[in-house]
């Protein structure tokens, strides 16, 4: 049974506004206490007394929540991920995006997914998470953790070369635009779009994925979770760009980059009824084909 519940959104278009505000309602209605993400423009009302905290961190609020709703689409995730990870509170993700891979929860299906999570109709999926080592702190400590993926990519118009080693052990050298380093969870973003596999959430594996590689023999390859990656840099400018989901930083050729899994991992909800296959069906539009 849910007893307090945190709400974070951070865009303010009305699809999302309208998603929040169904959230409140239902929640309301059931009497459970709310934390939501402060913002100025909100103008949120809900007749149980006392129900509504505002947070402007979750650091800062008086007790932690069962549940922590994200809404909006898979970029807002990836923000709250960052914020909870470290806490172990399970995410459930509201869709007022488009693709919504992590945030399958459709803002039309809010009231009967809120029936299912109050009467424990859903199971907790652990996904791995990868984590950016060297250069120490390149992302503000904690923040240099990645739930989809980690990249190495130019950071003007020539390509780079990216020697790559795998527990110490030379792996190839890339000459291409950039890297992919994916979790599972990850497989459906930038790696699906650079023609990497699809893996299930569960999978702690580690995918490596070209981007536009110059030798067309090179593809995708799946490593053990377990793995440590070691990637050093050469090109013909002085930087190259690394990011960390949706965060980047140039960095000089003469920085190595070290990758390795996360210490935790993020906890995430599924409904009953609901699977990564079938999301994968809707979202990827398989069998839309009437021939099919």
């Amino acid at each position: 049974m849910l007893e307090r519940v945190a709400i974070y959104s951070k865009d303010n278009n009305a699809r999302t506004r309208e998603g929040v505000i169904k959230l409140v309602n239902e929640f309301c209605r059931r009497g459970i206490k709310m934390q939501i993400y402060q913002r100025s423009e909100d103008s949120i009302i809900c007749p149980g007394e006392g129900l509504i905290e505002r947070f402007n961190d979750l650091s800062e609020i008086s007790g932690l929540p069962d549940l922590v709703f994200s809404v909006g689409g898979d970029g807002t995730f990836l923000e709250t991920a960052l914020k909870v990870k470290d806490l172990g509170i399970p995410i459930a993700g509201v869709n007022t995006g488009r693709m919504g891979f992590l945030a399958n929860i459709s803002a039309d299906e809010i009231s009967h997914s809120i029936d299912l999570l109050c009467n424990g109709g859903y199971k907790i999926i652990e996904r791995s998470m990868l984590q950016l080592s060297r250069p120490a702190g390149l992302f503000e400590g904690n923040l240099s953790s990645a739930l989809n993926e980690i990249t190495i990519q130019k950071a003007d118009l020539s390509m780079i070369t990216i020697n790559v080693y795998v527990d110490d052990t030379y792996l190839n050298t890339y000459w291409a635009d950039g890297l992919i380093v994916s979790t599972a969870t990850g497989s459906t973003a930038y790696n699906l779009s650079a023609g990497g596999p699809i893996l299930s959430p569960e999978d702690e594996s580690i995918i490596i994925s070209p981007i536009s590689p110059h030798n067309l023999t090179i593809r995708p390859i799946v490593l053990s979770g377990r793995s440590r990656l070691r990637m050093v840099v050469e090109g013909r400018s002085i930087e190259y760009l690394a990011t960390c989901d949706f965060r980047s930083k140039r960095l000089p050729f003469s920085r190595e980059v070290h990758i390795v899994k996360a210490p935790v991992k993020l906890k995430t909800v599924m409904l009953d009824g609901r699977d990564f296959y079938s999301t994968l069906r809707n979202r990827l539009m398989w069998g839309a084909d009437r021939r099919n």
